[in-house]
């Protein structure tokens, strides 16, 4: 992506991002695209060979300088070290994509330590690195954050008892934060998605049993070009952007039902898509 529309982009969010959860799926594709668009780029996820190699193409194909942190975003000293890795520079955009679940079950099918993990790593961490990077963007009077939550924030459902809590927790403190920082210039915003064709997702998948085809599309998963093209589109606008169109017609129904419908929606919803697979027989 060039042009006016790049130039106008790098003159808001420039010079620097910043993107956690950037070594696959959404978080490396927009890494990508807005070092397409003039960013230098910090690659934040636990695995260094893996984020070197994204770096390195990055690099190769946009011309811009990386800087690569692996570090466990659910580690009590993670924002300290992203916040040491990022010293010097100017950070215009942050992103925040880390977060998945890719256990999917019960509450009390993992261990407490797992739940407080997750907890720390999609609520405790964003907060940090938005206290800490939006000061020098309001000051500049321009900036722009993005959290990355989940369709499992919006009503309670099985399997997710701390990831949609953890992302209801995501949606209204960026909604907030929008109201706060907006009129100074911060753009902020809430991305919400859906089932997302990523490979974290079809890992879980395989997990459950299920064998989909991998060079076909999952049947009603938003793209992760649709998602990175609406974060894009979106970031200016604010607070929250629901993403893909069967999502967006489906959400505001369910936030008009009483709370013990919305939570029965849910719980049919994650039985058509995420149970795992029917066991097929053996044959001969």
């Amino acid at each position: 992506m060039n042009g006016p529309l790049a130039a106008d982009f790098a003159a808001r969010y420039g010079t620097w991002a910043v993107v956690a959860g950037a070594s696959e799926g959404v978080g490396a594709a927009f890494a990508e695209t807005v070092a397409r668009m003039g960013l230098h780029v910090v690659l934040i996820s636990r695995r260094q060979a893996v984020l070197e190699s994204v770096a390195a193409q990055i690099r190769s194909e946009a011309g811009v300088q990386t800087r690569v942190v692996a570090v466990d975003l659910a580690e009590p000293d993670a924002s300290a070290v992203v916040a040491g890795a990022t010293a010097g520079l100017e950070v215009g955009l942050l992103m925040y994509c880390a977060g998945a679940d890719p256990d999917y079950r019960p509450l009390l099918a993992n261990s407490l330590a797992a739940a407080r993990s997750m907890i720390h790593r999609n609520c405790v961490v964003p907060t940090e690195l938005c206290h800490h990077f939006a000061p020098a963007m309001v000051e500049r009077g321009r900036g722009g954050i993005i959290v990355v939550g989940s369709g499992a924030g919006f009503a309670g459902g099985p399997n997710m008892a701390v990831y949609g809590g953890s992302k209801a927790f995501d949606m209204v403190f960026t909604e907030s934060l929008w109201a706060e920082l907006h009129p100074k210039g911060v753009d902020v915003l809430n991305l919400i998605l859906g089932e997302t064709d990523t490979p974290a997702l079809r890992r879980l998948r395989t997990q459950l049993g299920h064998h989909d085809d991998p060079d076909a599309p999952l049947p009603g998963a938003a793209t992760i070009a649709e998602v990175v093209a609406d974060a894009i589109e979106q970031l200016p606008h604010g607070p929250s952007r629901i993403v893909g169109e069967a999502l967006r017609a489906g959400l505001p129904m369910l936030g008009g039902l009483p709370r013990n419908e919305a939570v029965g929606f849910m719980i049919q919803a994650s039985a058509a898509t995420m149970q795992p697979a029917a066991p097929t027989e053996d044959r001969p």
